[in-house]
């Protein structure tokens, strides 16, 4: 069954050489059951077009010369790629064909649309032998035994069952593009673009999963790339761009050759014949990537005003003239924008209806997302302005902003257009993962930051994650509705589509922020590496999982030039982070890094003073949000001990989380069954607390669960636990709920570096974690 629809345009067979990167092409991309779809070599189907005129004209001699000109140019080609028998073959059909023409010529009685035919039909048999003449198992056929239309309307399902019968499944199946046939046998053409048609309409027939069409460019671009040198290259564009861009006269697509997959998974791209390595570009379902920005240029327009369109008609009307034709409401009146050969035949039809608004026009319409259409009309007619451009006719449809001008759009003021209005169009995509507290606080302030980030990069939240769902959209998320899309749109997922969107995200920089406490999605950083993103994280597992995943990370990340950012696992937004690496990149030597890492046990050591139990205050911390629903986690320390890992690793050190001395804040049988079942023993939690406390008031000190590693003569020695520490100690006079980290280096040897703050509340971590994202957009740009 074939699985893909390759198609050839007549620039790709226009030579011998051709007609061999082609072949090439076909054995590398292909297998048996796929399709080929061939339009004719060259010019041939334009000198097919001159042999009609000379019958029109009845002019003999003008024929003759056409069918002698034909002759050659085949001949050429055939002698080049086929030897021996198979040669002798296709030359005798080939003058037998011909030998027919000139008899019909002579006698009168020739078909327009079966003489353009014989393009196709002449590529199709070269094709298909010079394949088999390589061994492989290939034939031509007619499309005119597949494609059945009736008064231009096409039968889809007649269609399908004769693509069913006559495609094999065991062959290269090499068909003629452009043409089909009606009821009673005749040869009709599929118009302008017919072939790209013919390919994506044997797609949709026979079920393939992608169509590629082969050109001479290598995809579509942001503008004419002859023209324009730093024309982009889109590696995706959307089907409704392609569409409009279509809509527009962009020669690159057109509208009819995008309709048969309306509905489909079918992929299409759009490859160069000539650079057939180079990636090209995939035009995907909506939604599928970002909407992009373009330039199209359109010149030698006229503008009919018409009062009153019929429904249907201008459907009709585009089909009739296989031409593109702009339809603009402006207020309740409809501006035709049509190429000028059209324009009598269009007032001969409109009469009265219609009248004639502009003549001879030229112009250019930018392509964007509609988000941005009225921004970009004030841009289009300032620059018009600019280059003294004599505007005619401004509009702003869907999706695009149309401008006519008197003077034509040449290469230099294209050039300048597509600078000023399209610029870089870099853009960071962002992945929130994690709506909880803090998540919810950080998008919330993500409206407020745009203004910033944008100052370096164009930003875009383009997915929310949480753990029962997703919310994706490649275009953007509107953050300040992100509750009522959420409601709408969010879906269930899976890690690997989660994955596999990540990956087709066309931006050239992606980031997830991960704002979850969990494990599992921790664990998917490689992936996300792999997927090209960036990393921001207030996540601690991944920083503290096993060295070597951990290292391996680094490293991958390293190659591939993604930045990973964490400032936020430890000290909520305090610079922990940034001072350490500061130091460190400055030529000082860390020595020791102490302090109290939890906002929880920094609340509780601080409030607690022995005039009510321990356990009291947990409790009560526990109602104010300040614990985990278990608040045996925050005692078990095994928090700071991740955080001190952090810091470690920060410094260079090759530890793994048990390589830290772990002392809870509790006594070790709380730590059995379940919480509701610990609380009938918090007798025990009290005097563990208030034993030690004692002890450390009468040596006048306090109590304080501290983090401590220390680095000396190449030995270090980590580890957490509760200390009593003297009232003169920068960690006795902390504020409930602050962290403090005490640095000693080579540089604050006596006097350690002290930074201190709240080291917990979602405000101020969702604050870090902006700080991370502004950094990266400031790398970026």
């Amino acid at each position: 069954m074939a699985k893909v629809v390759h198609k050839f345009g007549g620039s790709s067979l226009s030579s011998a050489a051709r007609y061999h990167a082609v072949a090439n092409i076909i054995l590398a991309h292909s297998q048996v059951g796929d399709i080929v779809v061939v339009s004719a070599a060259g010019k041939t189907t334009d000198t097919l077009v001159k042999l009609w005129q000379a019958f029109e004209q009845q002019d003999l001699h003008s024929g003759m010369d056409v069918i002698s000109l034909l002759r050659n140019h085949q001949q050429e080609l055939i002698h080049e790629l086929l030897s021996g028998e198979i040669n002798a073959q296709v030359l005798a059909l080939l003058e037998q064909e011909l030998t027919q023409v000139w008899q019909e010529f002579e006698q009168g009685s020739l078909h327009e649309a079966a003489l353009l035919a014989h393009g196709e039909l002449w590529s199709a048999r070269l094709l298909s032998s010079y394949l088999q003449q390589l061994g492989v198992e290939a034939q031509a056929l007619d499309a005119r035994r597949l494609l059945c239309a009736q008064h231009g309307q096409l039968l889809h399902r007649v269609n399908e069952q004769q693509c069913q019968q006559f495609i094999g499944a065991d062959k290269i199946n090499v068909i003629t593009g452009f043409i089909a046939a009606d009821q009673q046998g005749q040869t009709v053409t599929l118009g302008r673009n017919g072939s790209d048609y013919s390919a994506t309409l044997l797609a949709r027939y026979m079920g393939v999963e992608e169509v590629c069409i082969w050109t001479d460019t290598q995809g579509v671009f942001s503008t004419d790339p002859r023209k324009v040198a730093s024309a982009q290259k889109y590696h995706k564009i959307c089907r409704s761009q392609a569409q409009l861009l279509a809509a527009l006269g962009n020669p690159v697509l057109h509208a009819k050759t995008l309709s048969p997959l309306h509905g489909t998974s079918i992929k299409l791209s759009v490859r160069s014949s000539y650079e057939s390595d180079a990636l090209g570009t995939e035009v995907v379902r909506e939604g599928g990537c970002k909407h992009k920005h373009f330039i199209t240029t359109l010149a030698q327009q006229d503008v009919i005003k018409v009062k009153q369109l019929e429904q249907g008609e201008l459907e009709q009307l585009r089909r009739q003239l296989q031409t593109s034709l702009i339809a603009c409401d402006v207020r309740g009146a409809w501006h035709l924008v049509v190429p000028q050969q059209h324009s009598a035949e269009l007032l001969h039809h409109f009469g009265e209806r219609a009248q004639l608004l502009e003549s001879n026009v030229n112009g250019f319409a930018l392509v964007a997302p509609q988000a941005q259409l009225a921004k970009c009309q004030q841009q289009v007619l300032q620059e018009v302005s600019e280059l003294n451009l004599n505007g005619r006719f401004t509009h702003v449809g869907e999706g695009y902003c149309l401008q006519l001008t008197d003077e034509e759009i040449d290469a230099d003021s294209l050039g300048y257009l597509h600078q000023r209005l399209l610029g870089s169009q870099r853009q960071l995509a962002v992945v929130v993962a994690g709506l909880g507290n803090v998540g919810e606080v950080f998008v919330a302030q993500f409206v407020q930051q745009l203004a910033r980030l944008r100052q370096h990069i164009d930003v875009k939240v383009v997915a929310l994650v949480r753990s029962q769902g997703l919310l994706f959209d490649p275009c953007g998320i509107d953050i300040e509705q992100w509750q009522a899309a959420w409601e709408q749109h969010a879906q269930d997922y899976t890690d690997e589509e989660l994955i596999s969107r990540l990956a087709q995200l066309d931006y050239e920089h992606k980031v997830v922020i991960d704002i979850t406490a969990s494990e599992p999605f921790s664990q998917l950083y490689p992936q996300f590496a792999k997927a090209d993103c960036h990393l921001i994280s207030a996540n601690k597992y991944a920083g503290t999982a096993p060295f070597a995943w951990y290292q391996s990370l680094k490293q991958d990340l390293a190659q591939r030039n993604l930045q990973w950012r964490y400032n936020t696992s430890v000290g909520a937004g305090l610079p922990i982070n940034f001072a350490l690496a500061d130091l460190q990149n400055s030529g000082d030597r860390v020595t020791r890094v102490q302090g109290v890492f939890s906002g929880t046990l920094s609340w509780l050591c601080s409030q607690y003073d022995g005039s009510v139990p321990f356990s009291q205050l947990l409790l009560a911390a526990q109602e104010l949000g300040f614990t985990e629903p278990d608040p045996r986690e925050d005692l078990s320390g095994r928090d700071v001990q991740r955080k001190l890992l952090i810091l470690a690793r920060e410094l260079g050190l090759d530890l793994e989380l048990d390589d830290i001395d772990l002392s809870a804040l509790m006594p070790t049988q709380l730590a059995a069954g379940t919480w509701q079942e610990c609380q009938t023993n918090l007798d025990a939690l009290d005097e563990f607390v208030s034993s030690r406390a004692q002890q450390a008031k009468a040596e006048q000190k306090v109590l304080r669960y501290n983090a401590d590693l220390r680095i000396e003569q190449g030995k270090v020695e980590a580890k957490v636990g509760l200390v009593a520490v003297p009232a003169n100690d920068p960690l006795a006079g902390l504020q409930p709920g602050d962290n403090i980290f005490v640095v000693n280096s080579h540089w604050y040897q006596e006097n350690g570096l002290v930074i201190q703050g709240p080291g917990a509340g979602k405000e101020v971590t969702a604050a870090g974690v902006h700080s991370d994202l502004y950094w990266l957009a400031s790398r970026l740009s």
